[in-house]
């Protein structure tokens, strides 16, 4: 066979499962690719016996490279055997042909792109005296078993490689000695070169003296008239609609392998934070998808009202509804709520500088209010003075003066019950946070609320022992 192909065009498929009762192709293309090879093999009962064994999985992982495909066929008994199908490679001259019938259309690019086969530039290809698709007698197979003809094995590696045109038909390509990659470079320079001789094949003839005013352009690189392609936006099709949401996130990928990892790579955790990832990619698809959804784009809860900021108290100091990113210290306490694991928690708890007490509490508020309960939990703020008199006034006037409980202010936008174990925490929000004193720490108790007497009530109601820590 020819050496045109480049170093490195070269893939290797996985071993494709059983196709019982499948049909080994579905493309145009794919069952050319078929037709050749039966009309090639003179033995059909070799032809039904390469089906049965490809049905059944006997065929390995299939290696394409320029020119040949190879596989480890195993028979009926198990006996393996290498097995190779020939194809002609093209030469240089014939790859030059059909890059250029490709760069003449935008659309035989896009439609390989897409993973098609476009009819049209076959067309061309053979018109210009090059067969893409392989016909009679142009599927030359080698097996280890010595036949001489198409074996059982070569034919079942030729069905199995009819799926593997029909998903990418850069199969076929390399076969004929280009791999994608070095194709679509190849591509993007024709392309480009072709736009800077102002869209004209080379050869055309351009005339000695010729310049870009003749051409309607007033100098630079040529390019396609504006006026133009809005004349013929009619022909193309309108976009499609967006696709479904996935029912649930993908699987992450097992990093169990026989190679050790890097020092310092632990691959439990790295598919502990794929497998979060995939998740959080799912809910913020789900979420774009869903319009009209108040949500809070970090932890994922809805927000009661639709809003962070309706009912915040006026003022440069008062509370801002914008929600940061999550900062390492956060993200930390995000996970350890999402790990089901006990020594991802203990990772999590020592690399945010946290006790176990700390993350223990941190994990609770989170569970009750993500991010903006953590800041009212791990941090202390302090109101201006207009904000704070917004807050004395919504105190003020949450009880009836026979129900007014005795409120310390504790610091900052804390106020405890005098002779109780419960407080009551403002939010920057604007949003009133229960808390309930066990033994020397103070815990979240409850969802926030509006109004400061619901939340201070919530607090109570959890009791002496209900929510300490």
């Amino acid at each position: 066979m020819s050496g045109y192909g480049h170093e490195g065009d070269e893939r290797t498929f996985a071993a494709l499962p059983p196709a019982r009762g499948a049909a080994f192709a579905r493309t145009w293309w794919g069952l050319a690719w078929l037709k050749a090879l039966e009309d090639t093999a003179l033995d059909g009962q070799q032809l039904k016996a390469g089906r049965r064994h490809a049905r059944a999985g006997a065929v390995g992982a299939v290696s394409v490279r320029p020119g040949r495909i190879t596989a480890v066929v195993k028979d009926r008994d198990g006996t393996p055997y290498r097995s190779d199908v020939l194809v002609r490679e093209f030469t240089e001259e014939e790859w030059d042909r059909l890059l250029d019938l490709a760069v003449d259309s935008a659309g035989h690019i896009a439609a390989l792109l897409d993973r098609e086969m476009p009819p049209h530039l076959v067309e061309d290809a053979a018109a210009a005296g090059l067969e893409l698709l392989p016909g009679i007698g142009d599927l030359e197979p080698e097996c280890g078993c010595e036949a001489w003809d198409h074996c059982p094995h070569t034919t079942a590696l030729s069905y199995q490689v009819a799926r593997l045109l029909d998903e990418d038909p850069f199969v076929l390509l390399l076969m004929r000695g280009r791999g994608e990659r070095t194709l679509l470079d190849q591509l993007q320079e024709r392309s480009a070169a072709r736009a800077a001789r102002g869209g004209r094949s080379r050869g055309d003839g351009d005339t000695p003296g010729a310049d870009s005013t003749e051409r309607g352009s007033t100098g630079g690189m040529p390019g396609v008239s504006a006026e133009e392609v809005y004349a013929e936006a009619f022909l193309l099709p309108p976009l499609p609609a967006p696709p479904a949401a996935p029912q649930a996130p993908g699987a992450s990928p097992s990093l169990d392998t026989e190679t050790d990892p890097a020092p310092g790579v632990d691959p439990a955790a790295l598919e502990f934070l794929a497998t979060d990832a995939a998740a959080r990619a799912h809910r913020m698809l789900r979420e774009a998808l869903d319009a009209g959804a108040a949500v809070d784009g970090l932890s994922g809860a809805v927000v009661p009202g639709g809003s962070l900021s309706g009912g915040g108290a006026p003022g440069g100091g008062g509370f801002d509804a914008a929600v940061p990113l999550l900062t390492v210290a956060q993200d930390a306490v995000r996970l350890a709520v999402e790990s089901p694991l006990p020594w991802i928690t203990a990772r999590l708890t020592a690399g945010s500088d946290r006790t176990r007490g700390e993350m223990d509490l941190a994990t609770r508020a989170w569970q009750v209010g993500g991010a903006a309960a953590l800041a009212v939990l791990e941090e202390e703020w302090t109101p201006d003075a207009e904000a704070l008199a917004w807050a004395a006034a919504r105190l003020a006037q949450a009880w009836e003066d026979d129900e007014r409980p005795v409120l310390r202010r504790s610091g900052g936008a804390r106020w405890t019950a005098v002779g109780t174990d419960a407080q009551v925490r403002l939010g920057e929000d604007g949003r009133w946070w229960p808390y309930l004193k066990s033994g020397a720490r103070w815990s979240p108790a409850g969802p926030p609320d509006r109004d400061p007497a619901t939340a201070l009530a919530a607090a109570v109601a959890a009791g002496p022992t209900g929510a300490g820590g």
